[in-house]
């Protein structure tokens, strides 16, 4: 049986890392290592109260309490999605901006879900023990997933919570996370987007920076705001430079266990594929947008997000190219492997075997990566229609089956989440599903061929273009109503509507479930089997704990607000309100660097002095934003909402040098909250812990 036990219970400190190395679960809290640096003791009563005020954002983001009655804070571009599906009936909260004054004016989000962490357990004997008898690699993967969807299902009847079983170490360790789980969450406060995103693309990913990248939402439960006593109080005076900071979030993913035959096949297979599709669907959106401000308006967060990731594709392929970095990668093997010289014979050929057992994974799965990207991965057919559609046909598929030979994203556990997204009353602009749809079908014809069987019976003779257009014009899933009937309906009420959107997808889902089958067989079984090992070879080779890589689950880690050096010169480790000021002065307002006009009528009320936005060495990565930067007392100090351009390919390799993270200062927070938007509420709320007044009746 494999087991990875021993990694909680030897002591926890990073491979041969650097001081601030390490997204850590809350059970591998690296207490000795920040007692022993910094003089700091974690208590247990710390770690649980920092645990249980941090909030997981459904969309991709982090978030935390920041006041006894259930108000939230979280970057802008974290709570976009909301924002925008709230921008409806003529207003424009993304541009305008959006500010409750009393808890009645609090807008609720159609679909947004945010879950507290309560509790982590170890059950990796308990998967395992349903493979112990499979027959190959294939057989063992999908027992240990069967056992994954009981375990969660039970957890959920028993507890009334979200359960998830969380793989990690890539297969060497499962632990069943229970969280609280709030699906009533309602926007209190967004600056403008010329404040939220200052400086623009040009500016994304890089420092000095000048944003205000924060929203605040308020959680409820049976209509009223929830009591959250854990929570971090905002600490207006902000940090100072050397400070000791933690930051508590859900980072996405993170390859620093990989190997090096796994890196080489996202450097020459995966990445370049995927950064021409971003920059395929760019150029796409760029068009919709330029037809009007409509269009500008209802594209315009998705491809901020797509820019985005362009740019974090980019710098993280640019690391995988870099000769220094997989130099390091490969010595760092290489060591390894030369450690385990002194174990027993058996042992040793045991944990040596991952290595070229993952390297032929990888050679099989470029084989075939392309196909799958375009038919169940994100380079197909994609838009909140398609969404809808492939999940109404594939729930009347899997529901019948037992609840353990589901796909696992139709497990019993996760039904009431899917739904919340399933049955949003969120608006959809039916131009923007049509460029979606097409660019898609455009990216399954140029990989499978236009006289692929699958690609002839997607667009019978068709163009992409025709197709996206006929299946948006006539589909009926707009209608919220509709899905819940066909969702009522089952198998039978899918079948009979005959819905073109449906049946667009209905004609590639055999060739995606196929194609997935393939890569969970021989890839995702093959990592179930033997990447546990790469971490327990590093365990023993170094008598050291290995912190698991990022899942999107709640990790902990600490850092230093530090500044750095780069081409020779001194990068401060703050910048200041004036300096926002001083940008949109030298742009004569120009775009990105425009400034709302609150913000200019505000200017003489400022203290321009203000320190706005901070770089620290923290560990993070895509997922993180959102994420709470708190000091050694567990006071909000910051707001992480970026990295900087050095910290990309620590994604694969953490090293500090001029990698840094970005966040949002207290201080400009709540002096701008004074004197820019009047918020006095808000402010009150999260500097002296006001309670906001009463609450109306669930909306």
């Amino acid at each position: 049986m494999r087991r990875l036990l021993w990694l909680l219970a030897i002591c926890a400190l990073p491979l041969g890392a650097q001081a601030e190395e390490g997204m850590w679960p809350f059970n591998m809290a690296p207490v000795e290592q920040v007692k022993r640096d910094h003089g700091v003791t974690l208590t247990d009563a710390w770690l649980q109260r920092a645990q249980r005020a941090s909030v997981r954002f459904n969309n991709g983001g982090s978030g935390s309490f920041v006041s006894p009655y259930g108000l939230v804070m979280t970057n802008h571009h974290v709570g976009a999605d909301c924002i925008q599906q709230l921008s409806q009936g003529g207003q424009d909260l993304m541009t305008d901006g959006f500010l409750a004054r009393t808890p009645s004016e609090e807008r609720q989000c159609p679909d947004l879900e945010l879950n507290v962490l309560l509790s982590i357990e170890d059950v990796t004997a308990k998967v395992e023990a349903a493979a112990k008898d499979a027959a190959d690699e294939a057989a063992a993967n999908k027992a240990r997933k069967g056992a994954m969807s009981a375990l969660e299902k039970a957890c959920a009847e028993k507890t009334k919570s979200r359960c998830d079983v969380v793989t990690l170490y890539a297969g060497g360790a499962y632990h069943l996370y229970r969280y609280k789980k709030y699906v009533d969450v309602r926007l209190a406060f967004a600056p403008e987007f010329l404040a939220a995103f200052f400086g623009g693309d040009p500016e994304n990913f890089t420092y000095p920076r000048t944003c205000l990248d924060v929203s605040f939402f308020r959680v409820y439960e049976d209509g009223k705001p929830v009591a959250s006593p854990d929570y971090f109080p905002f600490d207006a005076a902000g940090p100072d430079e050397g400070e000791l900071v933690f930051v508590s979030g859900n980072p996405g993913s993170t390859d620093r266990l990989k190997t090096p035959a796994e890196l080489e096949f996202l450097r020459t297979v995966a990445y370049p594929f995927f950064l021409a599709h971003l920059r395929a669907r760019a150029k796409q959106l760029e068009a919709y947008m330029a037809k009007g401000p409509d269009q500008q308006r209802v594209a315009r967060d998705t491809y901020f997000g797509v820019t985005n990731g362009i740019k974090a594709i980019a710098g993280e392929l640019e690391g995988l190219n870099d000769p220094a970095l997989l130099k390091a990668v490969r010595a760092r093997h290489d060591e390894v492997a030369t450690k385990l010289a002194a174990l027993p014979e058996a042992e040793r050929k045991r944990l040596l075997e991952a290595w070229p057992a993952l390297e032929r994974a990888f050679t099989a799965y470029a084989a075939f990566y392309e196909q799958y990207a375009v038919t169940e991965r994100r380079a197909g057919p994609a838009g909140d229609l398609v969404r809808i559609a492939r999940t109404l046909l594939r729930l009347a598929d899997e529901l019948p089956k037992p609840d353990a030979d589901r796909l696992r994203e139709y497990r019993d556990s996760g039904l009431q989440s899917l739904e919340l997204r399933l049955f949003s009353e969120a608006p959809i602009d039916p131009g923007l599903q049509v460029e979606e749809i097409a660019l898609g079908l455009e990216a399954m014809q140029k990989v499978l061929g236009a006289d692929d069987p699958t690609v002839q019976a997607v667009l019978g003779g068709a163009t992409p273009r025709q197709v996206a257009e006929r299946v948006v014009a006539g589909t009926k899933l707009a209608d919220v109503a509709v899905r819940k009937t066909l969702r009522e309906g089952g198998k039978a009420a899918v079948d009979a509507a005959k819905d073109p959107l449906i049946e667009m997808v209905r004609a590639y889902d055999a060739r995606a479930r196929a194609l997935r089958k393939r890569y969970e067989d021989t890839v995702e079984s093959v990592e179930g089997a033997y990447a546990g090992r790469i971490a327990e070879a590093w365990a023993k080779a170094y008598g050291q704990s290995v912190y698991p890589d990022a899942t999107f689950t709640l990790r902990l880690n600490h850092g230093v607000v530090k500044g750095y050096t780069q081409d020779g010169e001194k990068v401060p480790w703050h910048t200041t309100l004036g300096d926002a000021f001083a940008k949109y002065d030298k742009a004569k307002g120009a775009d990105p660097y425009d400034l709302p006009k609150r913000w200019l009528e505000a200017r003489d009320r400022l203290d321009l002095s203000t320190p706005y936005n901070f770089v620290s060495t923290n560990d993070i990565i895509g997922g993180n934003s959102g994420s709470p930067v708190f000091d050694a007392k567990g006071r909000a100090v910051g707001l992480i909402f970026d990295g900087n351009l050095q910290q990309l390919p620590n994604r694969f390799l953490y090293r500090e040098g001029e990698a840094r993270s970005v966040s949002v200062h207290t201080a400009a927070i709540a002096h701008a909250l004074d004197r820019i938007y009047d918020a006095k509420a808000l402010r009150a709320e999260l500097l002296e812990a006001k309670k906001p007044a009463a609450a109306p009746a669930k909306k």
